[in-house]
């Protein structure tokens, strides 16, 4: 009698494992993400009361692996680091950035691009201050899949700052 009811228990598990492990089908991936670097891999610019240096910049993009159309609005990463030129202090209060092409026309974004070009910093620099981010923004599809790109132009928003600190110290103690 144990013998039937722990054969029957076996079975049924058999039954299950079987009828329940059916071969799923993976699906190959209908998209890639593609990374290119750009050229010049580094550059530095002096402002009028900046200098601005660009590395490490890479365009990443959304492509459909079958059609090669760029699915989603592609991004543009990379380091900056702004050096405070002035002989005062300046308030930054962020960075943005256009997208020129070869004849130095602004390369805008299409209808239904995401578009994401600005910075927000809010850092008050000191003259000969230095200071580093990274650049995270949006690129026009446009820039991209017609390697129409042939210039960025960085706009630092800042106010002069008459700021100035001065710590005293007291010496003082409890009795």
């Amino acid at each position: 009698m144990h013998f039937k009811k722990i054969f029957i228990l076996v079975a049924l598990g058999l039954a299950i494992g079987f009828f329940g492990c059916t071969e799923k089908k993976v699906e190959a991936p209908t998209q890639e993400r593609i990374t290119k670097n750009l050229v010049p891999p580094k550059a530095e610019v002096k402002g009028e009361n900046f200098l601005i240096g660009l590395s490490d910049l890479q365009v990443t993009t959304i492509e459909d692996i079958t059609s090669k159309e760029i699915v989603e609005t592609p991004t543009l990463r990379g380091h900056i680091v702004i050096t405070n030129k002035s002989k005062g202090m300046l308030d930054i209060q962020g960075v943005t950035v256009e997208y020129l092409d070869q004849a130095g026309k602004p390369i805008h974004f299409e209808s239904g691009e995401e578009i994401a070009t600005a910075s927000l910093y809010l850092r008050i620099t000191k003259p000969e201050e230095t200071s580093e981010g990274t650049l995270n923004v949006t690129i026009p599809r446009r820039a991209v899949k017609e390697k129409a790109l042939g210039k960025i132009e960085i706009s630092l928003v800042y106010i002069p700052s008459p700021l100035n600190r001065e710590t005293i110290v007291f010496p003082e103690k409890i009795e």
